[in-house]
């Protein structure tokens, strides 16, 4: 009755609220051959095209066994969507975890990716039991998406032969204002015992790729941005330690070492992946702006908020929840015309139920406190 109520009463309230979100269901577990669409990834290109990306998991919700990376564009600012593409598909093997990046001075996108036998799971990637190991690959498009190279492996030159897990963001990679290309990573060290956060990164428009030092021993999925000073920000999933609060950590060479942890206070977590990403930097705009969205509960995947933050993460006083139920995994974007998107896992009885694309502004982010760019 409330949701029949909702619906007849939403074309109204758009008239009265334009700037309220628009939600478009993106991919729908059980349609399109894959029993559930999980780990979500959105990136807008120069031209406005919207790529979201997502695992497409034939068997069941769990990471491993037969996984495609697949991918739907939008020419329309994510108001419809093409069919879906295939990017990678390995036969019974599990091919995921996408983080791309675009390369403004060449228009490339850059693909990092992950594979590992469908039959190995992580915890016996980790443990040493797998019959193979976790390798990393990368593919590119030059044509806003349409099509993609076939997937290169680069893991001799990322991964360190003492790890036995990796995974790339998942979520984007950024590009500095020097141009470095700069990927979010982590690994798991052989036998379990540390889980590191660290970054991936080209100097060369993406022709090759090192790793830097390790942020953290008790972290893993994480997300990178570039403070206004120049500064990498790396904002991590608490892992391995009782807190249920974010991590973060500075580099202030590029991502070859970083500062001690710190634990963010406002960014409370089920233990779950986030998103993090620049919004704006003065000059040319008015105010240096980032952004965030997680899941924001304790306990429970739930909750999905998006918050703001006006002093490069040190506080962030605007937050505004855009699903109260179940959900998880996120990917946040900015538009040519500066307003917002949010790539994130969600449902009504679990949170893998579909994901969905949030389309919303600045002014509705902060109930019209700061509206202008």
């Amino acid at each position: 009755m409330i949701l029949s109520l909702l619906a007849l009463l939403w074309p109204q309230a758009r008239e009265t609220r334009p700037d309220l979100p628009r939600f478009t269901d993106v991919f729908v577990s059980g349609q399109e051959g894959y029993h559930t669409f999980r780990i979500p990834s959105v990136l807008v290109t120069a031209k406005g095209t919207v790529l979201a990306f997502a695992e497409g998991r034939r068997g069941g919700r769990g990471d491993s066994g037969d996984i495609d990376l697949v991918l739907h564009r939008s020419a329309d600012g994510g108001g419809t969507w093409g069919p879906l593409q295939v990017v990678w598909d390995d036969g019974d093997n599990t091919c995921g975890n996408p983080c791309p990046v675009v390369d403004r001075t060449t228009g490339t996108i850059w693909l990092l990716l992950t594979h590992n036998l469908g039959t190995d799971t992580e915890r016996d990637i980790i443990a040493g039991r797998s019959r193979g190991t976790r390798t990393v690959w990368i593919c590119r498009s030059d044509d806003e998406g349409a099509t993609w190279t076939r997937p290169a492996e680069i893991t001799s030159s990322v991964k360190d032969p003492g790890w036995s897990w990796f995974a790339t963001g998942p979520g984007v990679g950024i590009q500095t204002r020097e141009g470095r290309l700069v990927v979010p990573c982590d690994a798991v060290s052989r036998g379990g015992g540390k889980a590191h956060s660290f970054v991936i990164f080209s100097d060369d428009h993406g022709s090759s790729w090192k790793a830097g030092g390790t942020a953290s021993d008790v972290h893993n999925e994480c997300q990178v941005v570039e403070r206004a000073d120049g500064a990498l920000l790396l904002n991590m999933r608490n892992h391995g330690s009782a807190k249920r609060l974010r991590g973060t950590a500075v580099s202030r060479d590029g991502g070859a070492t970083w500062s001690e942890v710190r634990y963010d206070p406002a960014l409370v977590e089920p233990v779950c992946q986030a998103s993090l990403l620049r919004h704006t930097r003065k000059p040319p705009h008015a105010k240096n702006r980032l952004l965030f969205s997680n899941p924001a509960d304790e306990k429970t995947r739930r909750r999905m908020t998006v918050r703001l933050s006006y002093d490069e993460g040190e506080t962030w006083p605007v937050a505004r929840l855009l699903h109260e139920g179940p959900s998880a995994y996120s990917c946040l974007a900015v538009f040519p015309d500066l307003s917002l998107g949010c790539l994130y896992e969600a449902g009504e009885k679990h949170p893998y139920e579909k994901i969905v694309l949030a389309r919303f502004t600045l002014g509705w982010l902060t109930d019209g406190a700061d509206p202008t760019p």
